[in-house]
């Protein structure tokens, strides 16, 4: 499954969610939820992968956590913000840069229609 393909299950499961809870609960109950439609899909989902920083000739591991990588393809980070702020942007695209990895899902539950929490970031490999 492409990474588009795999965005557009993602995509679905956040409208269900949404659809079924609303705005109001925390990150870790939405992340929950995803993690479960997706196993139901038969998606392979890792849930706070660790990211590691290269910086010269070192490697440091200082705590960088990817909410849910899906396939190993994309990553989702989940938010229950008032607004998606640019630094959320930022960081999927460190995530993305750091992974190597092509497509990032930012979701925003924290809203009242789910198609206005839903930003899809495209890195520049």
């Amino acid at each position: 499954m492409d990474e588009n393909a795999i965005a557009r299950v993602v995509i679905d499961c956040a409208f269900k969610i949404h659809t079924a809870l609303g705005p109001g609960f925390l990150e870790s109950v939405y992340e929950a939820c995803i993690e479960y439609e997706l196993n139901r899909r038969q998606l392979l989902v890792q849930k706070q992968v660790p990211m590691t920083v290269k910086y010269a000739d070192a490697v440091l591991g200082i705590g960088y956590r990817i909410d849910l990588l899906i396939e190993r393809k994309v990553v989702v980070e989940v938010k229950c913000a008032e607004h998606t702020h640019p630094l959320h942007r930022a960081q999927l695209l460190s995530y993305l840069k750091l992974g190597r990895f092509k497509l990032g899902l930012l979701l925003n539950f924290n809203t009242i229609h789910m198609r206005h929490g839903i930003k899809r970031v495209v890195s520049g490999l």
